[in-house]
């Protein structure tokens, strides 16, 4: 027998060791891959990516102290005394506090309805510390929007210019100002978050186009104006949700609603409205089952006035109105505000059931009764 060469046999063997690791290296890269140990290979898509350049400049937040200083001088404070009774009907005087601005420098002054409503006293006090009191015949009101003018015995006093409100987005900033608490005045910043708001704030009465926004408005708010950041007055202040777990829902009146109407209660001492003269419902469940009603939505009349001008259109108590002007409604708050954007003397098709019929008429309003 031939014996195999030492070093023969020492290069098989390297051969066949090489081949092996070769071979169960092709296995494990093509037929079982380590998904256990992670890669950190990128494929690039580009060898010529960079950062994207920065600015160095960030936006420039608004100087709201410079607004502030702008308008303050113009916001005053309101603090009213109004007699209420306890439980045993003894009398008591119970103070209150709200705010108002300059309209003009004459002594005019803008607030809420119901920081003045039923107060024997109020007392004026401006941002330079003068105070005035003030006479009950010299405040004239719209409980219906919840607005008012003061004349104070002033004079040389620094006006506000008012805004256009329809101008301003979601998201603008604002600044209320006003005697917050009725601690004097102070402000608040905030943005818009929502237009053309309605709510109902008592029964019977909604405010409607009002703005809502994120600036904080407490008790004593009330009358003071809302500003853009020119400082010019695009609302006045006048409601709040106070809820637990409910923050940021402030509104004021919009300015475009309101100067018409202080326009007015500057000129005449009252707001001029159309009137049909009748009392009004809106269609519930509880109408329809005690009045036996043929129809699920409209507004019941639940009053008609004697030589009103819905007596002299046929209406009768327990109709139900379904369109005025043209338009379906189905609430008393939208037929109000239909009938309040109508023209005196401009006649008024209403639409309306009774028992199983439904009617149509006119009916021209009048100059409501002051």
């Amino acid at each position: 027998m031939k014996k195999l060469n030492l070093k023969t046999l020492f290069l098989v063997i390297i051969i066949v060791l090489t081949l092996g690791v070769t071979l169960l290296a092709g296995c494990v890269s093509i037929t079982s891959p380590d998904t256990t140990t992670p890669t950190n290979t990128i494929t690039s898509t580009s060898t010529s990516w960079t950062p994207p350049a920065t600015s160095g400049t960030a936006a420039q937040l608004p100087n709201i102290a410079d607004v502030v200083a702008l308008v303050k001088p113009s916001v005053v404070a309101i603090n009213t005394e109004v007699t209420s009774y306890d439980f045993f009907n003894r009398p008591y005087t119970q103070q209150g506090a709200g705010s108002g601005w300059v309209l003009d420098a004459n002594g005019i002054i803008v607030t809420n309805n119901h920081v003045v409503e039923g107060a024997n006293t109020i007392t004026v006090t401006t941002d330079s510390g003068d105070s005035y009191q003030v006479d009950t015949n010299s405040i004239f009101t719209d409980p219906l929007n919840d607005l008012a003018i003061i004349k104070i015995n002033a004079t040389g006093l620094p006006s506000l210019k008012t805004g256009n409100a329809a101008n301003m987005r979601v998201g603008d900033w604002v600044i209320a100002i006003g005697n917050a608490l009725g601690q004097g005045i102070r402000a608040t910043e905030g943005i818009v978050s929502r237009q053309g708001v309605a709510l109902p704030v008592d029964q019977g009465q909604t405010l409607y186009d009002l703005i809502e926004t994120s600036a904080a408005i407490n008790p004593g708010n009330s009358g003071g104006p809302l500003v853009n950041l020119a400082g010019e007055v695009i609302g006045i202040t006048s409601a709040k949700i106070a809820s637990v777990g409910v923050e940021g829902m402030g509104y004021a009146i919009s300015i475009d609603i309101a100067m018409p109407i202080i326009e007015e209660l500057v000129n005449k001492g009252y707001v001029t409205r159309p009137w049909l003269g009748v009392g009004l419902y809106t269609v519930d469940q509880l109408a329809i089952v005690q009045l036996n009603l043929k129809v699920a939505k409209g507004v019941l009349v639940t009053q008609v006035m004697a030589g009103s001008p819905a007596d002299k259109a046929g209406l009768e108590r327990w109709d139900v109105i379904v369109s005025i002007g043209g338009t379906d409604v189905t609430t008393v708050e939208e037929l109000t505000k239909i009938l309040h954007a109508a023209a005196i003397g401009q006649p008024l098709a209403i639409a309306y059931w009774r028992g199983n019929q439904e009617y149509i008429t006119s009916v021209t309003p009048i100059e409501r009764p002051r």
